[in-house]
C-alpha cells in the first residue's frame, strides 16, 4: 500500500521515488512535509486531504512526502497536549486508510528520522514497506561520478577508481558536491590561464583539480549516524 524510505540525508531518497515514478510510467506528486503546516485552525488538515484528492485525479500517481517526519510525528509527543501536528497526523492516516477511494495512488514517505514517526503509519496497510537507502557502496559511487560528470570534458587521466576508493564514507551528494568543486577549480585556472594569453582550446578537469577540490571535502554523515541506521535496519 505504501513505502518509507530512510536513511542518511544526500543519499537519493527523493530521486529513487522519482525514477520508480518513470519507471512506472505514472504521474509523480513531490511533496514537502512542512508546507503542509498553516498557522490558521483546519488549513493543515485541509492541505492534506488537497493532495491527497489531487493524486486521485492524476492516478495512476506516486505521492512522495519528503520530510515526512515534519508533519507525521509520535502523536502526544509535544509539550502542552494535543496540537495542531496531531491533527495532521489523525487526518494523514484517515487518507491513507480510505483505500477504496485511494485506486492507483501509492504513497511514499522518507525521512531522516524514521525514530520519530508515528507508530501508526507505519503499521501494515499503510507505509508497511521499510527500505533503508544508505551510503552508496563502490559501484554506486562510480555511477554518481559518471553521472555528476557527464556533461564536463574530463581528462582521461582522471582515474574514476581511485577516487571511488578514497570516498567509502561520502554520500551521493557528498560526491555530486566534490565534483562540482573540482569543475569550479578548472574553470578558476582556465580563467587565469586565458589572462596570460595561454591556449585554452582543449581545456579539462585534471586530477590536481580532485587533489585540491579533496582538501575541502568531507563525508556530511558521521560513522555514528550511519551506525545508528544500521542498528534501526537491523
Amino acid at each position: 500500500k505504501g513505502a518509507l524510505l530512510y536513511g542518511p540525508p544526500g543519499c537519493g531518497k527523493t530521486l529513487l521515488a522519482k525514477a520508480m515514478a518513470n519507471q512506472c510510467e505514472c504521474n509523480f506528486i513531490s511533496i514537502k512535509g512542512p508546507q503542509l503546516l498553516s498557522k490558521w485552525v483546519g488549513e493543515s488538515e485541509s492541505n492534506v486531504r488537497n493532495v491527497f484528492e489531487k493524486a486521485r485525479q492524476a492516478s495512476p500517481c506516486i505521492l512522495f512526502f519528503d520530510e515526512l517526519d515534519s508533519i507525521a510525528r509520535s502523536r502526544g509527543s509535544t509539550s502542552g497536549g494535543p496540537g495542531i501536528g496531531d491533527s495532521v497526523v489523525n487526518q494523514l492516516l484517515t487518507e491513507m486508510d480510505g483505500m477504496a477511494k485511494r485506486n492507483n495512488v501509492f504513497v511514499i514517505g522518507a525521512t531522516n528520522k524514521p525514530d520519530g514517526l508515528d507508530p501508526a503509519i507505519m503499521r501494515p496497510g499503510r507505509l508497511n514497506a521499510h527500505i533503508y537507502v544508505g551510503i552508496p557502496d563502490a559501484p554506486a559511487r562510480l555511477g554518481i561520478l559518471n553521472a555528476s560528470l557527464r556533461k564536463a570534458k574530463v581528462s582521461p587521466s582522471v582515474d574514476y577508481n581511485a577516487i571511488v576508493s578514497e570516498t567509502d564514507t561520502f554520500s551521493g551528494a557528498d560526491l555530486a558536491g566534490l565534483c562540482q568543486g573540482a569543475a569550479k577549480i578548472s574553470v578558476r585556472r582556465r580563467k587565469d590561464a586565458d589572462l596570460k594569453g595561454e591556449d585554452t582550446t582543449d581545456w579539462s578537469i585534471e586530477p590536481a583539480d580532485f587533489e585540491i577540490a579533496f582538501r575541502g571535502a568531507r563525508s556530511s554523515v558521521p560513522a555514528s549516524d550511519q551506525q545508528r541506521y544500521l542498528d534501526k535496519k537491523e
